[in-house]
């Protein structure tokens, strides 16, 4: 049933409106939107970006709550002023997440909604975890949660189509390991768990098993799939048209039978009554599973997850080979900016954006960003994902810090770096503070650590030169990274806020970031990042070990270092990081990069 829609619906009180109109008439009360599609992507096909048309809200995270009454976002800090802004005249009130007295959707919806209510969320993009939680909660308070509705959906006029790119195949030298040993390597998992059937939705898991590659989401180069395993063969379940002959006769080959998109429901009612299916509840969706009530649920992470975390030489070679050309691509941006300032040149936050992005395009095997450039001058660099638009964004100019967070997808691995670099004279206290992050980094890359020590507790080595100051930051410390892959990639979490679970322990080729950071709301922002991989550091009577090599290559800038309240062992640490640094670009860079490199990597 669907409600009578005005011709347009241009704004986000409009569209409220006929939500409630929509919810009016379909017999609920409630509906929850969160930020998610049916394979729980970080990244959304605009098809499924549900809460930002309904909302005008944008960030990559929040979940919206409308009733006839309320409607509220909830989003982290990270978000807190964009949300602010965006939301700005919609009706949607900004519930800080995280904050004190803020209770979250669940807990406010508990203490707002009545007994015989029923809240709708659409159950194609709701984590089986958080609909367990929710229905749970509702029934024990005498409501209802539908899944099997989407009110959103059904006022979303001229809702966009799925995309339709081709997927293509990640090939050798860059592809180090077969589909046949990927496939073999999930199959021993099946088996060790009791599985006979595995359910995959999680795209970059997908991705990763085939040896496939897609452009369907922005800055991941992963393509919307879903895949089922057996021990004989693999369903994968594509949009027609996306795989051509040539590729699945390859795929056929190694046992992988291509099937409609939309016939993965049929399927999983198919499946034998009590089949043992392998299943990541983290990766699911409850929409998803409701076609096969039949099953008996194995509940694990997806074997893959693990299995791709843990980069082997062949990648890792490809890695350091790629870094060092994003390395390149940093000199030669970071030359044009410095005699760009130098001459008087009216540079934005934009211009950043767009010179660095062209500047990693030229260098051999880029294929897109790996997410949006986050270049913030001063108190936009307070804000960790602020985003430069054309309506909003600021010239640098006068005094202070520039925050540039950025990546790229490269055919041999994916980067992600932040430097922070002075413009004009920084201050004392901008100084104070960029060297004790500059600390916090340093500490974390010189770890060492026995292997399998869970990451979550290697966070507190770079919080410790910022808590003696009695400082901290809202973010995790460090996230995997994947090969050609998504920038932020499990298991492994270095967070204060994570947990030792036993997936997430440290392995020797691990990749992940390291970036501790400072925030001063409303006037700077720091935040030193490098991948580091993590390597064998010997065996002792007490087990093996295990440090990080860093494998970013670009200079950190040292204009900003208060020499004095540095270490020996930190500034060696940091001089030899830069010899480093300039033994590997050398050969890459030329003319005015390859002097910028040599004055930026001179010993402390």
């Amino acid at each position: 049933m669907a409600v009578t829609l005005p011709h347009s619906l241009a704004t986000p009180a409009e569209r409220l409106a006929a939500l409630r109109g929509q919810l009016a008439q379909s017999g609920l009360h409630a509906c929850l939107v969160p930020t998610a599609d049916p394979h729980l992507s970080e990244y959304l096909p605009e098809h499924w970006a549900a809460r930002a048309w309904l909302s005008g809200f944008d960030g990559s995270a929040g979940s919206l709550l409308v009733t006839a009454d309320f409607a509220g976002l909830w989003t982290d800090s990270r978000y807190w002023v964009q949300a602010e802004a965006q939301l700005r005249g919609s009706g949607i009130v900004l519930m800080r997440a995280g904050a004190p007295d803020v209770p979250d959707a669940l807990d406010w919806a508990l203490a707002h909604l009545a007994r015989g209510d029923r809240v709708a969320v659409d159950g194609r993009v709701l984590d089986l975890a958080a609909e367990r939680r929710w229905r749970s909660a509702l029934e024990g308070a005498g409501m209802a949660l539908v899944l099997d509705q989407d009110p959103v959906g059904a006022i979303w006029t001229g809702r966009p189509t799925l995309p339709a790119a081709p997927v293509f195949e990640h090939l050798p030298p860059h592809a180090c390991r077969t589909r046949a040993d990927n496939l073999a390597a999930v199959r021993a998992a099946m088996r060790n768990h009791g599985a006979a059937w595995h359910l995959l939705s999680s795209l970059d898991d997908i991705a990763w098993l085939l040896n496939l590659r897609g452009t369907d989401v922005d800055y991941n180069p992963v393509f919307l799939a879903h895949a089922l395993l057996d021990e004989d063969g693999v369903r994968l379940y594509v949009a027609p048209g996306k795989i051509d002959a040539g590729l699945a006769a390859r795929l056929a080959a190694d046992g992988v039978a291509l099937r409609d998109y939309a016939a993965l429901a049929a399927d999983l009612a198919a499946l034998p009554p009590d089949a043992a299916l392998l299943v990541d509840p983290a990766r699911v969706t409850a929409g998803t599973l409701s076609h096969a009530p039949q099953a008996r649920r194995i509940e694990a992470i997806n074997p893959s997850q693990l299995l791709k975390s843990v980069k082997n030489a062949a990648e890792a070679d490809n890695i350091r080979a790629a870094m060092a050309q994003d390395g390149a691509a940093l000199c030669e941006f970071f030359a044009w900016f410095e005699a760009a300032l130098a001459a008087g040149e009216r540079i934005t936050e934009i211009d950043v954006d767009t010179r660095l992005s062209a500047a990693r395009a030229r260098r051999p095997g880029f294929v897109s960003l790996s997410f949006a450039t986050i270049a913030g001058f001063n108190a936009n660099g307070a804000m960790p994902h602020y985003r430069a638009t054309g309506s909003s964004h600021a010239v640098i100019q006068g005094d202070g810090l520039l925050l540039i967070d950025s990546g790229g997808q490269y055919l041999g691995g994916t980067t992600d770096i932040t430097r922070v670099v002075p413009v004009g004279t920084p201050s004392d206290a901008q100084r104070a503070d960029y060297t004790t992050v500059l600390q916090a980094h340093i500490a974390l890359a010189r770890a060492r650590f026995p292997e399998d020590t869970p990451s979550s507790v290697l966070d507190t080595l770079a919080r410790m030169p910022l808590w003696r100051r009695g400082l901290d930051y809202g973010h995790g410390t460090g996230h995997g990274v994947g090969y050609f892959l998504n920038v932020h990639e499990g298991p492994q979490s270095i967070s204060v806020r994570g947990h030792a679970r036993p997936h997430q322990g440290m392995k020797a080729g691990m990749l992940t970031s390291n970036e501790p950071g400072l925030y001063r709301d409303g006037q700077w922002g720091i935040r030193i990042e490098n991948l580091v991989l993590a390597v064998p550091a010997g065996q002792t009577g007490f087990g093996s070990f295990l440090e990080f090599e860093t494998v970013t290559l670009c200079p950190i800038d040292t204009r900003c270092v208060v020499r004095e309240r540095l270490s020996a062992d930190e500034i060696a640490w940091l001089d030899a990081y830069h010899a480093r640094v300039r033994e590997c670009l050398l050969p890459l860079v030329d003319g005015a990069a390859r002097d910028w490199l040599l004055a930026r990597t001179e010993a402390l």
